[in-house]
């Protein structure tokens, strides 16, 4: 006896998917598994401009990892599959800003540590004309020099970090003053130092970026008589350094000490620590502050402290004459990263030839 009678009945019921059907049904199932792969694991990414030469080089496409320091969940839920903030070719809103989550972080493998390379989202697209939510602002990636509760400081752009010298990235690079007795460069050992931004400031100097081993190098060439720092005096007021404050006569090569602001630290605040830390107390944890004469308000109660609610973070680029990072925007907050670089899969080349297009030498590099 067949006790499986019942099958041949349901299969002759059961309703053929068109083809349309199929392919939607196949469709949205991927979106949804991308979607869910490029939230909870990882993600790639690309590197646009030079601000991490030489670490990381323009046209370097990475996979970062959301695991390592935890995934974000959403904040902004309702937008279109695959899009950041804009809309390819129309260019209007990817998102909708309608409905808001709180921020929150699945465990992840580690904390952010010094000297990681990481996403995060630009902390300076909560302002005008942007306005964007913290999810949706745009993607950054720099190194992270200071965490929660240090103390960070440059000095002749040495980073200092609780009073001990921080390791300079073996590939990072800085503008340097290059004199040679007349001659040309030559166009191979540009190519070859990777030298970039380079400016010519009379008939036998130059100003340039360049890697601490090339600017060795280069001064072993018979044409080069010098070549030094090209480093920001002590002293010198920067004002679009941050806090952009004159009480501070901070610069990119010579700025603090701050305080990085730690979860739970309360800060005494006054005319001094206000302009450091105000931004984060406002626009980063939504505060009302107000100013009536020598006195702070916050949220409507008179105060002479903050205690913070969030951990944040330095970033700065590896090429520290060519970068905006912290040094001239401040801190960064815990909600603001996205994850942690992990290795370059492809590098494509714009300037080089056709043949020569694809850097073979960095496919599945490490990124360090």
């Amino acid at each position: 006896m067949n006790w499986k009678f019942w099958t041949k009945k349901d299969k002759a019921n059961a309703k053929k998917k068109s083809a349309a059907r199929e392919w939607t049904d196949a469709i949205i199932f991927a979106v949804i598994a991308a979607t869910l792969i490029r939230t909870l694991f990882i993600e790639a990414y690309t590197i646009p401009t030079p601000s991490m030469e030489s670490s990381l080089l323009v046209g370097d496409f990475l996979f970062v990892s959301k695991v390592n320091y935890g995934a974000r969940t959403p904040m902004t839920p309702i937008a279109f599959p695959f899009a950041h903030h804009t809309m390819p070719i129309i260019g209007t809103k990817a998102y909708w800003d309608g409905i808001k989550l709180p921020y929150y972080r699945l465990p992840g493998l580690s904390d952010v540590k010094k000297g990681d390379v990481v996403v995060f989202n630009y902390p300076m697209e909560a302002d005008s004309p942007f306005l964007r939510p913290v999810d949706k602002r745009e993607n950054y990636i720099k190194r992270c020099q200071g965490t929660p509760g240090d103390t960070l400081s440059l000095t002749d752009a040495q980073v200092y970090v609780n009073g001990k010298a921080a390791i300079t990235p073996v590939n990072g690079e800085t503008s340097y003053m290059v004199q040679t007795d007349g001659a040309e460069l030559n166009p191979q050992i540009i190519e070859e130092l990777h030298l970039s931004d380079i400016q010519q400031v009379t008939n036998t100097d130059y100003m340039m970026n360049m890697t601490a081993q090339s600017a060795a190098t280069l001064r072993t060439y018979s044409n080069i008589k010098a070549v030094r720092a090209n480093n920001s005096l002590k002293g010198v007021y920067d004002p679009e350094v941050y806090p952009h404050d004159p009480h501070y006569k901070w610069n990119v090569d010579n700025f603090g000490p701050i305080i990085i602001p730690k979860k739970g630290w309360t800060v005494k605040l006054d005319s001094l620590t206000l302009p450091i830390y105000k931004r984060a107390i406002t626009v980063y944890e939504n505060n009302k502050l107000e100013l009536k004469g020598n006195e702070i308000y916050i949220n409507g109660q008179k105060t002479d402290q903050y205690t913070f609610k969030m951990n944040y973070y330095w970033m700065m680029g590896d090429n520290r004459h060519n970068s905006l990072d912290s040094r001239f925007w401040g801190f960064v907050p815990e909600d603001h990263i996205v994850g942690k670089a992990l290795f370059v899969w492809m590098s494509w080349d714009d300037n080089a030839s056709f043949l020569h297009k694809i850097r073979w030498s960095r496919i599945f590099r490490g990124i360090h």
